[in-house]
């Protein structure tokens, strides 16, 4: 499989923490292309769409237009970016989503042909929306599956083990070995989605974290506009927090298998371009 790492959706720039993180850069909407053998194309995360650009009054919440400063430029869509790889979109014939927040599953509307894979308990919540959760409303935008997307959803209790994981799940359908781990805290039902690299596996963790300090192994450390977002967003503390912990300790045991990453981290994602498509 051949792997394209894409930003599919800039957001409002972000500070370093006092000297210890890189320069200042935007946040991402950090998303896979995967080239497989037999099941075409495989969109890991969608990232914000057309529609968010044409009409984000519409599609998007004014709190996230708000808190998020998004750039909204429709050459940043993973729509756009797939056709500069030199595909048709019919071509993208998968999408694997972490959660259905507004920032993830926005491109969903540009690929309605497509099969969208998550966990049962994250569709569950999106179309109970608005629930309990305050943050419920300014996430789960239904414009995004208005088209009635063809959903397949896995249960969050069976599966098998993944380097200390449990109820990991292989994607419905694909001979390629791209799998859905279990990892809530910020959403009920929010997964991260490992894809097999060679040797190594990668591993988007969605929002399970945002910043890379907070999974450092030997001295975790936060970024204070970012904590306070987690806060905000999450949906259970105790669980998010502890998803954090393991995912310490699987960068400390397994560093070397498997590449960790979130979504929104723009220095994770300058790591994993290469020097030729590197931001400056």
């Amino acid at each position: 499989m051949r792997i394209h790492h894409l930003n599919c959706g800039s957001m409002r720039q972000i500070d370093p923490v006092g000297g210890s993180a890189p320069a200042p850069a935007r946040a991402v909407c950090h998303c896979l292309l995967v080239e497989t053998d037999r099941d075409g194309l495989v969109l890991v995360e969608t990232g914000l769409g057309t529609p968010d650009v044409a009409r984000p009054e519409e599609t998007l919440s004014q709190e996230f237009l708000g808190r998020a400063q998004p750039v909204l430029d429709v050459r940043e869509t993973a729509l756009h970016q797939v056709a500069e790889l030199g595909f048709r979109p019919e071509d993208v014939r998968h999408i694997v989503l972490s959660h259905l927040d507004l920032d993830h599953a926005g491109g969903l509307p540009d690929f309605p042909w497509a099969q969208v894979h998550l966990r049962e308990a994250e569709h569950r919540a999106a179309m109970a929306a608005p629930g309990h959760h305050p943050e419920d409303r300014v996430r789960y935008r239904p414009a995004h599956w208005a088209h009635r997307p063809h959903w397949v959803t896995y249960p969050g209790t069976q599966g098998d083990p993944w380097f200390g994981f449990d109820a990991v799940r292989p994607l419905k359908g694909l001979d390629a070995e791209i799998l859905l781990v279990p990892l809530g805290g910020h959403t009920l039902g929010h997964s991260a989605i490992a894809v097999p690299d060679g040797d190594r596996w990668l591993l988007h963790c969605g929002d399970a974290y945002y910043f890379h300090g907070e999974i450092d192994p030997d001295r975790p450390y936060g970024h204070p506009g970012m904590d306070i977002l987690q806060q905000i967003t999450e949906v259970d503390r105790p669980l998010r927090l502890g998803n954090h912990a393991r995912l310490r300790e699987l960068v400390r045991l397994h560093g070397d298998e498997v590449s960790v990453f979130s979504a929104h981290d723009p220095w994770e994602l300058q790591r994993h371009l290469s020097p030729r498509t590197r931001p400056a």
